[in-house]
């Protein structure tokens, strides 16, 4: 898909734990984020170092970078894929790699559910079981806590979906079951798949404080799972995308709120929470905001903006390919080499630092920083411009380009693209910081510097 586009894909994963429904015409609601390795997430590993655990994100990055060059290079993508058993879900397990994750409250009682977010998909699923379906296959994941399932018999609100239905139709791989209703196999660029009935039901949205009000949508899409290949350690996961079937979507079509989100993500040093916005919170008001308009994308669930070159000083560098894809799934920004290669060559050239070896060679600029200063290494490492369509410009600081992975050792958190992984990635590290914002009916993604700690008041500052 890359090869002659000028797209800049803008794939993002976020992460929903708790909302603060403040829900009306002209209004919106904001949710907290929490990453995968954070302290509130049950799937930190408290043996872990800081450094270890950004280690860890950086090598499940070139996992997470080759699930998106599947989903982005066309037919050849699936060769390695597992191929389907006689029921029609594939066999064999595979890994899906992701970084943050988002609780959502389903169902009347409602059950609340830790799912992956995901802006690279558009359904929402759950792990669901009933009296009809097998439940489906549980976490292993050593300390994990298994997934919650839900059950659709406790739940009042809870209808199946017909399969002439629009929403039945908007599925890719759907078809009847003799009772009419939808049954849907959902396909991953990792291989995995999951597989179920397309259900509604009312989702709640909630802080849980006695002065806030309460935001319940009823009838929403989503795929009632009972059946998974791979790996899905969490309790299903939630399409961000630009789909009909997302939930920013469906939110846009049953609220007032319109189509729009933003989110800010808090870099990996300090443990707090931000925020995760829809409606008029999604708006991105902060001093430097730049805006830039939304391509054409060949894949509907991605945000697709223009990248025309990256700046570093006096000196600017034009990708070969000016497709690139921003994803807070993925830890390590991906560019390629007419890019990455002068880049490299130039901060070599303007900090000032002693030379350092990466760890297990994943990065290919690192630097001895045990004797430094405090200050020296924000004072000789250079801002990184990205010039998008429009005249955006989104200056990426030192935090943005550069991580500690080992005591006294910090690395370029960029990396070339390769054979094998051809598509460029804007990753996590380097939207640390940073408000963006996304309307998807102006057609338009905002991006503005921001302290992204401070974002969600409901939990202190530390540093990790």
């Amino acid at each position: 898909m890359m090869a002659g586009t000028t797209a800049f894909l803008l794939l993002v994963s976020v992460v929903l734990t708790a909302c603060t429904p403040h829900v009306g015409a002209g209004h919106g609601f904001s949710v907290e984020f929490i990453h995968r390795d954070d302290a509130r997430s049950p799937y930190h590993d408290p043996a872990l170092t800081a450094h270890e655990r950004v280690l860890a994100a950086v090598r499940r990055s070139t996992a997470r970078a080759a699930v998106i060059a599947r989903s982005c290079v066309g037919s050849d993508a699936d060769a390695d894929a597992p191929a389907p058993s006689g029921d029609g879900v594939v066999t064999g397990v595979v890994s899906r790699p992701f970084e943050y994750l988002m609780a959502v409250n389903v169902g009347t009682p409602s059950t609340r559910m830790l799912a992956i977010a995901d802006t690279g998909s558009d359904l929402v699923w759950l792990n669901c079981t009933d009296d009809l379906d097998l439940s489906p296959s549980r976490a292993n994941a050593k300390n994990v806590p298994p997934p919650v399932l839900f059950y659709p018999a406790n739940s009042t609100t809870f209808a199946l979906v017909g399969c002439e239905s629009g929403a039945c139709r908007a599925l890719q791989d759907a078809s009847c079951t003799p009772a009419n209703n939808c049954r849907y196999i959902y396909s991953y660029g990792d291989g995995s798949r999951t597989s179920g009935l397309l259900s509604t039901e009312t989702f709640t949205f909630d802080e849980g404080r006695s002065d806030d009000a309460t935001l319940r949508v009823a009838k929403i899409n989503f795929g009632c799972s009972t059946q998974n290949v791979g790996t899905f350690p969490a309790d299903g996961l939630v399409g961000l995308g630009g789909g009909a079937l997302s939930l920013v979507t469906q939110l846009g079509n049953d609220t007032s709120l319109g189509r729009r989100f933003s989110y800010c993500l808090v870099p990996y040093s300090v443990n707090a929470s931000s925020a995760l916005n829809f409606g008029a919170r999604a708006a991105v008001t902060d001093p430097g905001a730049a805006t830039t308009p939304l391509v054409q994308s060949e894949v509907e669930a991605y945000y697709t903006v223009q990248l025309e070159s990256v700046k570093v000083g006096n000196s600017s560098f034009e990708p070969h390919r000016s497709g690139a894809i921003v994803d807070s799934g993925t830890t390590l920004t991906y560019l390629d080499r007419g890019v990455l290669d002068p880049l490299v060559e130039e901060l070599t050239r303007q900090i000032k630092l002693p030379r350092a070896e990466s760890p297990e060679k994943l990065l290919p600029l690192c630097f001895d920083v045990s004797g430094a200063r405090d200050g020296q290494v924000e004072e000789t490492v250079p801002d990184v411009t990205l010039q998008l369509g429009g005249g955006a410009a989104v200056t990426l600081k030192p935090e943005n380009t550069f991580v500690v992975v080992q005591e006294g050792t910090m690395c370029l958190a960029l990396v070339a693209v390769s054979e094998q992984q051809p598509v460029s990635i804007i990753g996590n590290i380097a939207q640390q910081n940073m408000h963006v914002g996304y309307d998807l009916d102006k057609r338009t993604v905002t991006f503005a510097p921001a302290d992204c700690a401070t974002s969600y008041p409901a939990t202190p500052r530390t540093s990790v």
